[in-house]
């Protein structure tokens, strides 16, 4: 397998770039490539996606030891079984949170190219929502209507949490970003009992003025459906939410987060959404519609589908998905 070029924008005086078109080839086997386009406008050294192709299915190593943990019943991410309880919580169960972000990890930051830089890292779900379905089972107001406060996630077929891998990636995020300079901040940081709910995920990335934002995650599909999406919000407005000010800067943050992760680990746009561009826009997640600052969300493989959860459940290939997700970041806040 070999690695395609990737010729690094070049800047005028002034911080400007010339144009250039960046082609980010994915390792697949077969001589099969997924790639990304982008062309890099002069005006402010905006990028916007031209191109993609390739739903081929990536390479992998073999799975790490996942633990022991019995999956949850799955139609991609399931919400936990029981009665919902719409508005507020049931009689008697504890009222939700209040939005405030996990313990930050606040030590003495180095000197580097993000300094001064906020980046929100939301692990997606969390490893005790099954052990709470009344409180995550609440609706909460999405801005455009409501939904459950969070899910349970998927898991391999072995059981291996998709809250387990989000944490675990977003650690690695945390110190490829902090390693650069940059402030990260947790949505949580397993040391709650469930949750935070999508309305407070957004809340905490708000509140924290962040450059940008990112939810980590891994899909629940059927075996066969192979790849990572990044997930943009689309243009709504209604109710709370107004993602106008948003959906430039955050399709920007995508489609580099997108090229960098193909680049870092060799895995190919998803073959089953966003038309092999490894981009879905999406208008239903309370997580994007109430987020006033960039934010996407990336689903970094298929946990359900074998080969794609061989990767997922590798240590190696997790530090693969960090460095090309902070590689986006990075890219995006020193653009």
């Amino acid at each position: 397998m070999s690695k395609g070029s990737f010729p690094r924008v070049t800047r005028r005086p002034g911080g400007i770039r010339r144009p250039v078109v960046v082609a980010v080839a994915a390792l697949v086997p077969a001589g099969l490539a997924g790639w990304l386009l982008w062309d890099a406008e002069a005006d402010g050294g905006k990028k916007a996606p031209v191109a993609a192709a390739s739903s081929a299915s990536p390479g992998g190593s073999p799975s790490s030891q996942a633990p022991s943990r019995q999956p949850s019943p799955s139609d991609g991410k399931p919400s936990a079984s029981g009665p919902s309880a719409p508005g507020s919580p049931a009689p008697g169960s504890p009222a939700p949170p209040s939005a405030s972000p996990a313990a930050a990890d606040d030590g003495p930051l180095p000197d580097g190219p993000l300094k001064g830089k906020v980046v929100l890292v939301d692990p997606g779900h969390n490893i005790r929502n099954s052990e709470h379905t009344t409180e995550i089972n609440r609706s909460v107001d999405i801005g455009t209507g409501r939904k459950e406060c969070d899910t349970t996630g998927t898991s391999t077929d072995a059981g291996y949490a998709e809250a387990t891998f989000s944490l675990d990636v977003a650690h690695r995020i945390r110190t490829l970003l902090r390693a650069q300079g940059a402030k990260v901040v947790f949505t949580h940081d397993g040391e709650r009992p469930y949750g935070p709910c999508v309305d407070e995920r957004a809340a905490i990335g708000n509140q924290a003025h962040a450059d940008a934002a990112v939810s980590v995650h891994a899909d629940g599909s059927a075996v066969g459906n192979r790849g990572f999406h990044v997930i943009l919000p689309a243009s709504v407005k209604g109710g709370r939410a107004d993602t106008s000010p948003i959906v430039g800067p955050s399709k920007d943050l995508g489609v580099r987060i997108a090229g960098h992760f193909v680049r870092s680990t060799g895995s190919a746009p998803s073959n089953y959404i966003g038309g092999g561009t490894g981009l879905d826009t999406r208008g239903d997640l309370g997580g994007l519609n109430l987020s006033t600052v960039p934010k996407v969300f990336i689903e970094c493989g298929n946990m359900r589908d074998p080969q794609d959860a061989a990767l997922l459940t590798d240590g190696a290939w997790r530090q693969k998905a960090a460095q090309g997700i902070a590689d986006g970041i990075t890219d995006f806040l020193d653009g």
